[in-house]
């Protein structure tokens, strides 16, 4: 128990600033190649264009939310076919279990747009106020003209970094080029304003000063992420066997670590991988070049820090050379969430290609259920939502089966020919008629199919009811 005298200890810890240092090798090259590659297409897609015809927009990628659709190249999803959403979503939540399952947080390290946009401000920091022990001295040094020069530099080339970000993603709403005009001429709607800002605001803010903290404290995927792993994945690890006691090359008994710090001074998360595994690690792999190049400087061997799998560890303990990358990628758990994740992807590809460009919903009117005409006739009355995927005009066909003979009829059409726009949902009232005195006049209920055809033959629907009699 504390005194009364004795102030009970802070939960808060101030945020200590984090300069990584610059570094060569595979790992980062790797790093600056998918950068390039994400944020390419993460600016650029809007401004694809893919020829739809003249009733649908020009852009290849698009969320039409007045429309409630979303376009991706040749596919276009309407809002009753949200499935295919729901499916690309399960897709990416199996697809990060099994390549955290396989080699850790590799998403966190390598594509997540927290990590992405981090390594970008970074090397603007670093281009404009040099690197690590640069920027650690201006970091101490008081206002004076050289440190307000810098930040004025750095913090508007964030916030033009900022403004992109934000900009690029209202593009994905609407027509890109429209937009940008009217963003320029100061036309455009006021949501797209504030949604820009606000983007622009959260990325210079994340990116430039919250950085590692987003990972720590604000992404829930570091605390599941262990559920995800067992002794097979592989994840980086320091060699302590090897590099144990550290210190000075020419002392008699020490390991191959010279006690450098190298791997901590690069490291985005500022923590020291030889105190093990930790929450903060995101696998990216930057301390593996830093030890790396340090091992070639002083002649030991490299990877005393590396990819790493606990089995693996075990056997080099041992003096036994660790398995085969295949063996710890291709076991029951990573097995199980391919066999899932190629599954669902499977499923939404086959009904991609089996979906119709027509489409029918059909829905009896229940109040009444039947009414009786002046001639005995029992009449059910269906209101029909008719969807045109097709792209042009069309005027589709109705028509009825059923075990009994029954008459089918379009209210204010003389046929049963109804037209439907390009793109759209026409609403149509049927009415379903039988014979006075015949089986499904006087039966509770009868089976009905309603077809419906597109009259130049590209496609043809049917959509089950029941029709209601007098049942006497």
């Amino acid at each position: 128990m504390t005194s009364p005298d004795t102030e009970p200890p802070s939960l808060y810890a101030a945020r200590e600033p984090i300069f990584p240092r610059r570094v060569k090798g595979n790992f980062r090259t790797l790093k600056w190649w998918i950068m390039a590659v994400t944020l390419g297409i993460y600016y650029l897609t809007p401004w694809i264009r893919w020829d739809r015809g003249p009733h649908l927009p020009d852009q290849a990628v698009l969320i039409d939310m007045a429309n409630r659709r979303f376009f991706f190249f040749m596919i276009e999803i309407w809002p009753h076919e949200f499935y295919f959403v729901a499916g690309l979503l399960i897709m990416a939540g199996l697809g990060l279990f099994l390549f955290t399952s396989a080699a850790g947080r590799v998403w966190c390290g390598y594509a997540c747009p927290q990590t992405v946009w981090t390594d970008l401000y970074i090397l603007v920091e670093r281009w404009v106020e040099g690197d690590r022990n640069a920027r650690i001295r201006l970091h101490r040094q008081g206002w004076d003209g050289e440190k307000i020069r810098k930040r004025a530099v750095k913090w508007s080339l964030w916030f033009l970094i900022g403004l992109a970000t934000g900009g690029a993603w209202i593009f994905y709403f609407t027509d890109a080029p429209t937009l940008a005009v009217d963003l320029v001429t100061g036309n455009a709607h006021p949501i797209a304003y504030t949604t820009m800002l606000i983007l622009t605001a959260t990325t210079f803010a994340f990116g430039g000063f919250a950085r590692e903290q987003m990972c720590i404290y604000a992404c829930p995927w570091p605390r599941i992420q262990a559920a995800m792993m067992d002794e097979d994945t592989i994840t980086i690890a320091y060699r302590e066997w090897r590099g144990e006691p550290r210190g000075k090359q020419d002392v008699a008994g020490n390991g191959d670590c010279i006690d450098c710090k190298a791997c901590v001074n690069v490291c985005p998360m500022g923590i020291d991988i030889r105190n093990g595994q930790q929450l903060a690690c995101i696998t990216c792999g930057l301390c593996i070049d830093a030890c790396n190049d340090m091992m070639d400087k002083i002649g030991k061997p490299r990877d005393l820090i590396g990819y790493l799998a606990l089995t693996d560890e075990v056997r080099e303990r041992a003096g036994k050379a660790p398995k085969s990358v295949w063996k710890h990628v291709f076991r029951p758990r990573t097995i199980l969430y391919t066999t899932l994740w190629a599954g669902v992807g499977v499923a939404l590809v086959v009904a991609l290609f089996l979906r119709s460009d027509i489409d029918v919903n059909v829905s009896p009117v229940r109040n009444p259920t039947f009414v009786t005409l002046s001639d005995g006739t029992i009449r059910n009355t269906y209101d029909l939502r008719l969807r045109n995927k097709t792209g042009d005009d069309a005027f589709f066909s109705i028509s009825i089966t059923a075990e009994e003979p029954m008459v089918l009829k379009l209210e204010g059409s003389e046929d049963a020919l109804v037209r439907v726009p390009a793109n759209e949902t026409l609403q149509q009232r049927v009415y379903i008629e039988a014979a006075p005195g015949s089986a499904a006049a006087t039966e509770d209920r009868t089976e009905v199919r309603i077809w419906v055809a597109d009259t130049e033959g590209r496609d043809r629907v049917a959509h089950d009811t029941v029709f209601n009699g007098k049942d006497d």
